[in-house]
């Protein structure tokens, strides 16, 4: 029985998931997340006009659009009196806009919500050094054309070579590690070899190629035609590598320790753009709607750790959120848990059932063994990307689609955060 204040997910739909500089690399950010807002609003078969708000995830913000979400909703058809707002918790941005929207419902401050998420990679900038920004600066704000050639006169090679800005996001401020470095710490922790590495992600591959092979993916995903033409359209997602082979995985140098590292980029998450969003409504809403629900988000917690070590975030996490639920690990039938990296997910699969490291750091006993068999059966980041905001929200969506089709009652989307953190949502099929 679906109570009156339960979060019940009644719509759900995502864009192809396409390696940045790809397919998806000529759409503005707003436009991928204008599309699925769109696309989940007709799919739920609800008036636009009844949306209470609307909650996007997002870490680049693009300078045009700095509160996204509003842009976004306003770009969908929603009408202005509808409100929307911008959520940004690093990797677990989808997921925070699933929650903020729950908190809105439970709290009964609105019945029916839109939770988005969004990122396109390829667009995030590039940046000049500091120096010449002044530089820049000097020559906008001088009196006269003698002043301004002055200031220009400074300008020297080096003002002219920019750094990515997406080399800084995925660099943690405090540990100084990228990403990688910390998939590094945890392969060594956790002694993860570097063929265990490779097979988790040739798996990852076989299990995508498979679920798109047998039509598991195609109600969640949305086409997308391409502009400037609009005649190509992005139907699938691109970065899956159908004939992959352990030979070729070997094959790849380490990218974050060259002489010692095992963490490559054959078995590290891709660097992708794309959009997901989901409908939200109370029970009460829901029943007046006549909605067939996706599914109920029954609980969710977070949780810090080290940013060195942010890859076992969902091992910290998952617990608060089982607790919330009233449920343990034994009782979820389904995970998808983020494929950042391999070695994370592996770490998280000792961490999980490892007595020291509970003891240490959960003060609790073993949260429990995950089965490999039910995490991420349609594959993960590894193969199908991480377009970093928007995660969080593909999994609740690919996790609740699943748990249709294999009649499962409780599921579990979790992933780790870059700076250190965990989230993870506890999802029942209605």
């Amino acid at each position: 029985m679906i109570g009156d204040r339960d979060v019940v997910v009644v719509a759900g739909v995502r864009t192809p998931f396409c390696r940045a500089w790809t397919d998806l690399a000529t759409l503005h950010p707003v436009e991928l997340g204008r599309l699925v807002v769109q696309e989940a609003v007709a799919r739920a078969d609800v008036d636009p006009a009844a949306v209470d708000e609307v909650v996007l995830g997002n870490i680049a913000a693009p300078a045009d659009a700095s509160n996204i979400a509003r842009v976004v909703a306003l770009h969908a058809k929603l009408p202005r009196s509808v409100p929307a707002y911008t959520v940004n918790r690093n990797c677990a941005s989808g997921i925070e806009a699933v929650v903020d929207a729950a908190y809105r419902i439970r709290a009964g401050d609105a019945d029916l919500v839109v939770a988005a998420a969004v990122e396109s990679m390829s667009r995030i900038p590039l940046l000049f050094p500091d120096e010449a920004r002044e530089r820049w600066t000097a020559a906008g704000r001088a009196r006269s054309p003698l002043s301004r050639a002055a200031a220009l006169a400074g300008l020297r090679p080096r003002h002219f070579k920019p750094e990515a800005a997406l080399r800084q996001g995925l660099t943690d401020p405090v540990s100084g590690l990228n990403m990688g470095e910390t998939a590094e710490i945890l392969a060594r922790e956790f002694a993860i070899s570097r063929e265990e590495q490779d097979r988790f992600a040739l798996e990852s591959h076989e299990r995508a190629a498979l679920a798109w092979s047998e039509g598991r993916m195609a109600a969640e995903v949305m086409a997308v035609p391409i502009p400037p033409d609009y005649r190509a359209v992005a139907e699938r997602d691109n970065g899956i590598r159908e004939g992959q082979t352990l030979e070729a995985l070997a094959r790849l140098a380490p990218v974050f320790d060259r002489r010692y590292g095992t963490v490559t980029a054959g078995n590290s998450s891709q660097i992708t753009d794309g959009a997901a969003a989901l409908v939200l409504a109370s029970g009460v809403r829901a029943r007046e709607l006549g909605a067939a629900p996706l599914g109920i988000v029954r609980a969710w917690g977070f949780a810090g750790c080290d940013p060195a070590r942010m890859g076992l975030g969902p091992v910290l996490a998952t617990p608060v959120a089982l607790r919330r639920a009233g449920a343990a690990l034994a009782d979820v039938e389904l995970v998808e848990l983020n494929e950042a990296f391999a070695a994370q997910v592996l770490a998280c699969f000792s961490a999980f059932a490892s007595r020291r490291f509970c003891e240490e750091h959960l003060g609790r006993g073993p949260v429990g063994e995950l089965d490999p068999q039910r995490v991420n059966v349609n594959g993960g980041a590894i193969a199908l990307g991480h377009p970093v905001g928007a995660t969080g929200a593909r999994l609740v969506l690919t996790l609740l689609g699943e748990m249709e089709r294999a009649g499962a009652g409780l599921g579990l989307a979790t992933l780790c955060v870059g700076g250190g953190q965990g989230a993870a949502v506890v999802v029942e099929r209605a």
